[in-house]
């Protein structure tokens, strides 16, 4: 079909803003990614405007590396993201699953109280109270436990098992399975799609952790990474204080700009290195249960 002068005035128009869009979306993370591998003379030189540096270094990154601070809130959001996700995707799938089966009592009772917790929220102070008196101020649980899962995944998990045939637990019971060994050998195996979807929202979530830290954690030595990283982008500190950003500019002649855009890059690093292998997952989990018929 032979294309008028307004449809290509049109497309050129839509070419041209997208573009745009694309260079004003893509420019800042670029910009992250560059400045992280300049050299400190040539950053300081060209007073903090590099568009491509003539002098890569990793000198940023080894000294963020050789922190103990750095060092111990990366493993401790390593951790969050592994047990948490871990945990919460247990927790997930065996609640969606009971809730699947019509044999449960009070499932709709449950549902209920389920679906209340995602209309209404109970705020900041009562969640505060209940880690409090739990003893888990100051405990990586604490960043965990309270939010080991979520209503809304709950009710989305749920609609794809009940898309799951009662057939196959038939079979399962028929060869000598209990509703464990239905859950963990039948149910779980086909449920990777959907398993991979939500674990990396979970994922995503705990390793993005902050807010709940300041409230909870109160000791620096237990913060994750993001909250040590917020400190040092809002704070203007490159590590716990601003004592150790003036000792590190005499001593490292390290720029603390330079300092905190290689740590923006390897807080955000894990996830997109992660993304590619669940992406074919993800795409499926995300429709399963959708559609029922």
């Amino acid at each position: 079909m032979k294309e008028s002068m307004g449809d290509r005035l049109f497309n050129g128009f839509n070419l041209t803003l997208l573009t745009l869009v694309c260079i004003v979306t893509v420019f800042p993370l670029y910009y992250v990614f560059i400045v992280s591998f300049t050299s400190p003379a040539e950053y300081l030189q060209k007073q903090g405007f590099v568009l491509f540096p003539e002098h890569w270094t990793l000198r940023s990154y080894e000294y963020l590396l050789s922190t103990n601070s750095f060092k111990d809130a990366s493993l401790i959001s390593i951790f969050l993201a592994v047990a948490g996700t871990f945990f919460s995707l247990l927790v997930t799938a065996a609640l969606s699953y009971g809730l699947s089966r019509k044999r449960l009592q009070g499932r709709k009772a449950i549902q209920l109280l389920i679906l209340i917790t995602i209309l209404f929220s109970p705020g900041i102070i009562p969640p505060y109270l209940l880690v409090r008196d739990l003893g888990l101020i100051n405990s990586t649980w604490s960043l965990i436990l309270p939010v080991l899962t979520s209503g809304w995944y709950v009710i989305l998990m749920k609609s794809f098992f009940d898309s799951i045939p009662n057939e196959l637990e038939e079979a399962g019971m028929i060869d000598g399975c209990n509703d464990m060994g239905i859950f963990f050998r039948v149910i779980l195996p086909l449920s990777l799609p959907a398993l991979a979807a939500f674990g990396l929202f979970y994922a995503v979530s705990y390793w993005n952790t902050f807010f709940n830290a300041i409230l909870y954690i109160n000791d620096h030595t237990k913060w994750p990474l993001q909250l040590v990283l917020r400190n040092m982008l809002i704070e203007s500190s490159t590590t716990m204080g601003g004592s150790a950003a003036m000792e590190m500019m005499s001593e490292e002649q390290i720029p603390a700009q330079t300092l905190k855009m290689a740590a923006v890059v390897i807080a955000t690093l894990p996830i997109l290195v992660v993304y590619p292998f669940l992406q074919k997952h993800f795409d499926k989990g995300v429709m399963l249960g959708s559609v029922k018929g």
